[in-house]
């Protein structure tokens, strides 16, 4: 039984000396699994040294199996040389830089490229509102009954408008006639299509572009008042400029 101690000590001594040396989670261990043949030198040279003690024959035994005892040790050490969390016998990136996300093989997970922002569409600006300058018989006469001819209030009322007719920022005039409901549709219609043409005239002889101006009429198909009183239909035969800016 003593023999049996005095053989196995050797090993035992020199196992925890190397599993000292060589035990480190982070790769900084002098001894570790890259270099266990020199691990097996020194548990030679320390098993041979301890079995020495003992006797010659002994030398050669302990440091044999010392030698054995070391490089086993020191091969089976498994540390992370950088950092990553993975141990280095799994390791198959092992420079992997600090701080870099690894899969369970210790290599970089993939980086996939960050998604661009979508972008918001432009805000559609609000259209230009018109602005509606409107002319009826209330008041004055625009033209006389059954006539597209302007009377001269409505030359005058036309002439006073031509400041605001001619302002750099009006795009466009359209210009629009409207009767009464007295005759028949079709013949008011004509009526109305006459009367916003002669105002047409007008402004482009008074110095309105041309290019500016247009007409269109509607008949008495859109009334503002009644059509069944003097006053309503004074309101109703009417010519409207509208303006856009």
């Amino acid at each position: 039984m003593k023999k049996i101690v005095r053989a196995v000590l050797p090993v035992l001594l020199v196992s925890s000396i190397l599993s000292g040396c060589a035990t480190s989670s982070d790769g900084s261990a002098p001894l570790n699994q890259g270099n266990w043949p020199i691990c097996s030198v020194l548990g030679g040279l320390a098993g041979g040294g301890l079995g020495a003690i003992e006797s010659g024959a002994w030398a050669a035994g302990g440091g044999a199996l010392g030698a054995l005892a070391g490089g086993l040790i020191c091969y089976a050490q498994d540390g992370d040389a950088d950092g990553d969390g993975i141990f280095d016998r799994r390791d198959r990136c092992p420079d992997t830089p600090a701080n870099t996300p690894v899969k369970h093989n210790g290599c970089p997970m993939p980086a996939y490229p960050a998604k661009a922002p979508v972008a918001e569409p432009a805000p559609t600006p609000p259209a230009p509102a018109a602005e509606v300058i409107t002319l009826s018989d209330t008041g004055q006469v625009l033209f006389p009954f059954d006539s597209s001819e302007l009377t001269a209030d409505a030359r005058t009322a036309l002439q006073g408008l031509l400041p605001r007719l001619q302002a750099a920022d009006v795009i466009s005039i359209k210009v629009m006639g409207h009767t009464d409901s007295m005759g028949s549709d079709a013949y008011n219609q004509a009526l109305s299509e006459r009367r916003a043409a002669s105002v047409v005239r007008f402004l482009t002889a008074a110095g309105v572009p041309a290019n500016k101006l247009s007409s269109e009429g509607f008949g008495e198909s859109q009334p503002v008042a009644d059509n069944a009183t003097d006053a309503g239909r004074a309101q109703n035969r009417r010519v409207e400029l509208q303006l856009q800016r």
